[in-house]
This record gives structure tokens, C-alpha cells and sequence, in this order.
């Protein structure tokens, strides 16, 4: 992967706090069909690449991946990759860990690269944004440090390798959304979830409005910073910001914590970020 010259709280419930649901858009002009088709891949990231609560409550749903899932239902990454590639068969690694930040991209990234993988994807952040308080989100700084140590070990370890690199989701959007539901709330307020942006999710007072505010902030700075990281190499295509923009639906949300997608979420996250890709 050569440089380019141009330049949910942690625990069961609480431990990813994205709702990545993305879907449609277009390849944008830089993604073209002559990268060649991987023959095996890894996906990076937290539950929301794990598929937690997908398939029944607390427990991790693989095959339901958006990135690297087997289930027809959603039609993965992967899926979409064996259809035009069969060598790729049994070759998708889902390297992704509940409750990650993006602190622990690098240890993730030295797996993928011992898997000498040729394709990874990289969904990470939202838990950084998504703390128990607002003062205990991750500093911008430290996220850009994090994140560009994990690409440098990608970089080195696999320079062949293509990434593709998803926005974090709009967490703001999931509490405007999913506020008004009581049984949200009830769940949210039970297990702690996401409380830097969704405690005390009825009120309008103006310090819990400036906190809200606070954490979407720090979430386009954190997209930023993949952004702009992603940009300093050759190999990596990053989504626009396809998925923090994706205004998703209540029928993209599970109802088991009110927070992970839905099996349709996931279907939504594949087709999105595979038309943001790299052509294939």
C-alpha cells in the first residue's frame, strides 16, 4: 500500500455506539474497476462489524456482517465479492472486537496482516465518541494518532493490500430518531448506552442540547481525521462520509438495545459502502 505523492460504552450493550446504515450513492471518480478483485479479506472495526444482537440478544451474528457476513439476507461485502471472484471463498476474516475504540485498530490491523489479507475494511470511532460522559470522549488528536499507527502497520505489512475506510455513523440522528420511543429509552437508560449523547434523551435543557451538539462535533472531527489519513495513501478509499450521512430508518435499528442495525441496517451498511468502494 504505497504513499501517495498527492497527498456503546464498553460491555455488552454499551459496547459500540454506531449505527452505521448507509445506502445507494455512487462510486465516486477516483474508485475504478482496474483494482484488481481480492482473493481474501479482514474486516476492522467493533460489534457494529460483528452484527451483535442481529440475530438474537447479546450475542455476536458473523454471518450478519455488512463487511464479511455469509447471510444472503444481507449480501456483504464479501458475498458481492464472490459473485465476481470465487477464489475468495472461505477467505473473509472478521478481525472486528465489541467495544473497540480506535485505540485498538493497531492490534487488529497486525492481526489482518499476519492474515496477509488483500482487501480490508475499516468501520472504528463511534466508541470513542460514544462514552459514559462527555468529558471522557477520546481527544481528536489521540484518535488521529491511533488511527494512522494502525494504517502504518498496514501499510508496512501489506503493500498490496486495498482499504476501504467507512465514516462513523450520526449518532445524533439515532437519538432525534429513537427519543421519542419509550422502550428505547427504557433500554438506553437501563444499560448506560451511549449515555454521552443519549442521557437524559427528553430533555431540551441547553446543557443537554450543548451535549449532544458536543459529541456531533466530535464525531465530524473524528471523519475527518480518517479522511484526511486515509488520503496519504494510494490504496485507500474512504466513503465521503456516506455513512455518517445516511439518514436511516427505525426499520434499520434493532430493537433488542435500540442501537446496533437490524439485519436490513446491515443490508443497508453492504450496499452502501460496496457503491462508495472501488468499483467492483
Amino acid at each position: 500500500m504505497s504513499k501517495s505523492v498527492d497527498n456503546l460504552s464498553r460491555g455488552a450493550l454499551g459496547a459500540v455506539c454506531a449505527l452505521a446504515i448507509v445506502a445507494g450513492g455512487s462510486v465516486p471518480a477516483f474508485a475504478t474497476s482496474s483494482v484488481p478483485l481480492p482473493n481474501s479479506m479482514a474486516a476492522l472495526g467493533d460489534s457494529i462489524t460483528e452484527a451483535s444482537t442481529t440475530c438474537q440478544a447479546l450475542v455476536l451474528c458473523p454471518a450478519e456482517s455488512w463487511s464479511t457476513g455469509t447471510d444472503p439476507a444481507v449480501n456483504s461485502q464479501y458475498l458481492r465479492i464472490l459473485k465476481l471472484n470465487p477464489k475468495i471463498s472461505g477467505a473473509n476474516t472478521n478481525l472486528a472486537v465489541p467495544g473497540a475504540k480506535v485505540d485498538a485498530l493497531t492490534a487488529q490491523a497486525a492481526a489482518a496482516v499476519a492474515a496477509q489479507v488483500d482487501y480490508v475494511t475499516i468501520l472504528i470511532g463511534a466508541n470513542d465518541a460514544c462514552t459514559s460522559t462527555q468529558a471522557g470522549m477520546t481527544p481528536v488528536t489521540t484518535f488521529h494518532d491511533d488511527f494512522a499507527q494502525a494504517m502504518t502497520v498496514l501499510e508496512t505489512g501489506l503493500p498490496n493490500a486495498h482499504i476501504f475506510v467507512a465514516s462513523i455513523p450520526d449518532l445524533y440522528r439515532l437519538w432525534q430518531l429513537e427519543s421519542p420511543n419509550r422502550a428505547a429509552r427504557t433500554v438506553w437508560a437501563a444499560f448506560g448506552v451511549c449515555q454521552s449523547m443519549l442521557a437524559n434523551p427528553l430533555s431540551m435543557k441547553k446543557a443537554a442540547a450543548a451535549r449532544r451538539q458536543a459529541v456531533l462535533q466530535r464525531e465530524i472531527d473524528y471523519n475527518t481525521q480518517l479522511q484526511q489519513e486515509c488520503a496519504l495513501y494510494a490504496n485507500c478509499v474512504f466513503d465521503n462520509n456516506a455513512v455518517f450521512n445516511r439518514r436511516f430508518s427505525a426499520a434499520d435499528i434493532g430493537t433488542i438495545d435500540y442501537f446496533h442495525p437490524s439485519i436490513p441496517g446491515q443490508a443497508a451498511i453492504a450496499k452502501g459502502t460496496w457503491n462508495h468502494g472501488f468499483g467492483w
